[in-house]
């Protein structure tokens, strides 16, 4: 028999550990809305199933002083389950010395991201820290020279969330610059490369910490992050559900669903199972089809605004669509959904803003997004209804030319299943960009009401019936009857399936099924680009 020793000397470094900043500091974190460490890792991670990794690991003390060396140094590490599934994180202490990182806290988030690369799993990491140690001054910066290396090493290699929770200022914001998806909470949560104090120094500018860097300002101005949520709780539920869309990393297919379909079926193991086994037929996924009202949502005036959020709940598997950067680049919606229990990506003109037209913000978020889908084998369903680029001097001035390429050069380089739809219109350059025939769309399908040209009809004849129409003793009429014809003759969906840049015009009430029958025949798809160290995008 050992003697007790042993195991009581075990208990109490163990005990070390979990109290973390003690009992007064955890109070604070309280107080200020936050939950801690310890706590945000049991809300990740399906209940019992966390493992700590480095638990007993501290700084050394050649470098603080003795009272500052702490069991843990300031950040939770581990691995457990998510949905079932194996996923790793840190989650940053600020109860002890504000989270603030050093050698030993860098250390440990690097290795359990190593441990997550060679397991092919996500890396969540949860940021809540007043930034670099000082005391250990140059240790400080390695430590996040070496977690930022790893972010880009397992770029496209597995999926890397980052969720900030607290303070993230200066250098540490790259290191969730760098992941796939940021997550923020609405009150506690800054990130920001200079803080108030600095900016007022430098620049004369007063500014809260709020203003310069909250979530509101980063999920809706900047388009740093990609949601924001109440509070920790909530916020770590979302990951949860994003996380449901993802494959373990680049060697495997994305997740199938888990979450509810119909509120009606939430005790209904077997509606489930029948709903996703893809030994069924997709006799119940059809009774979710509500493609035929697709007619009803996209008006034949092609003036007219719709939410294309609503055709995409039509035809997509009931409530699945997870929407990414909701608030920011509107013109553009991007997000996940499932069609017959099978995640895919979506990207989608928004007629609803600037008429759906492609200008910097969305091109930009729009492009990030397809090649994430790529990286990890999501395929991709475009909603085209773009009237062309958004013009004016603002938008050249902000380099329209280089970040709308982004989107072209995004489709043009997945090699993922990938299908169109034209909604409705599908004009000049913006067209090409939206995934079109001759990018690399494998399928293009069309409504009947569907217009593909270089431009609308209106500024066509301006130009090719300019002489004509001036002559005219009715210019007005002349100008209508030349538009009709242009439409007529060159605009309909018919003359493009002719040339081939549309495979088929479809039926509204078809979209579901055949969407879902692209895509089943997609799934064996196999192409090869030429050898490259890497391509050049234009960033």
């Amino acid at each position: 028999m050992w003697n007790e020793k042993y195991i009581a000397k075990l208990d109490s470094y163990l005990a070390q550990a979990q109290a973390a900043g003690g009992a007064a500091r955890v109070d604070k974190q309280h107080q200020s809305g936050k939950c801690t460490a310890r706590e945000r890792m049991e809300m990740l991670f399906d209940e019992g199933t966390f493992v700590e990794v480095g638990a007993l690991r501290k700084s050394s003390n050649r470098v603080l002083k003795e009272s500052k060396v702490v069991l843990g140094d300031g950040v939770v590490t581990g691995y457990g389950k998510v949905n079932g599934r194996l996923v790793f994180a840190s989650s940053q202490d600020f109860t002890v010395g504000g989270g603030s990182l050093g050698q030993c806290h860098a250390e440990k988030i690097c290795r359990v991201m190593d441990m997550a690369v060679e397991a092919g799993a996500p890396f969540i990491a949860m940021n809540d820290s007043g930034g670099a140690r000082i005391d250990e001054g140059v240790f400080s910066l390695a430590g996040y020279s070496a977690i930022m290396a790893r972010n880009v090493w397992a770029s496209g290699v597995i999926p890397q969330i980052a969720v900030i929770m607290g303070p993230c200022a200066g250098g540490a914001c790259y290191s969730p610059a760098l992941s796939d998806f940021i997550f923020m909470t609405q009150n506690t949560s800054q990130m920001f490369l200079t803080g108030p104090a600095v900016v007022k120094q430098v620049i004369g500018e007063s500014i809260t910490a709020a203003d310069l860097g909250g979530a509101p300002v980063h999920t809706s101005k900047s388009g740093v992050a990609h949601f924001m949520y109440e509070d920790d709780k909530k916020c770590l539920e979302g990951v949860r559900k994003l996380l449901g869309y993802l494959p373990q990393s680049n060697r495997k297919e994305s997740a199938e669903c888990n979450c509810k379909i119909a509120e009606a079926a939430k005790n209904d193991e077997g509606f489930f199972k029948k709903l996703f086994s893809k030994s069924e037929s997709n006799e119940v996924a059809a009774s979710f089809d509500n493609s035929a009202s697709i007619q009803d949502i996209v008006p034949d005036n092609y003036k007219q605004a719709y939410d294309v959020k609503s055709v995409i709940a039509a035809f997509a598997d009931a409530d699945s669509f997870f929407e990414v950067q909701s608030d920011w680049g509107k013109n553009v919606v991007i997000g996940f959904a499932r069609l017959n229990g099978e995640a895919i990506g979506v990207v989608a003109n928004q007629p609803k803003v600037l008429a759906g037209s492609l200008d910097v913000d969305g091109s930009d978020k729009a492009g990030r997004f397809v090649r994430f889908c790529d990286a990890f084998n999501i395929p991709l369903l475009a909603l085209a209804d773009v009237p062309g680029y958004m013009p004016g001097s603002k938008q050249e001035y902000s380099g329209i030319i280089r970040h709308g390429a982004k989107l072209l050069y995004a489709f043009a380089e997945a090699t993922v299943p990938k299908v169109t739809l034209i909604l409705r219109k599908a004009f000049g350059g913006a067209y090409i960009a939206m995934n079109s025939k001759d990018v690399g769309a494998d399928y293009v399908f069309a409504l009947p009401i569907a217009q593909v040209a270089v431009m609308g009809a209106e500024g066509a004849v301006e130009i090719i019936n300019k002489k004509e129409i001036a002559a005219a003793p009715d210019p007005a009429a002349a100008r209508a009857q030349c538009i009709a014809k242009y439409e007529e003759e060159l605009m309909n969906p018919y003359v493009a399936a002719s040339m081939g840049v549309v495979d088929e015009v479809i039926h509204p009430a078809d979209v579901r099924k055949r969407l879902i029958a692209a895509f089943d025949a997609l799934k064996t798809k196999e192409q090869k680009r030429h050898w490259k160290k890497h391509a050049n995008i234009p960033l």
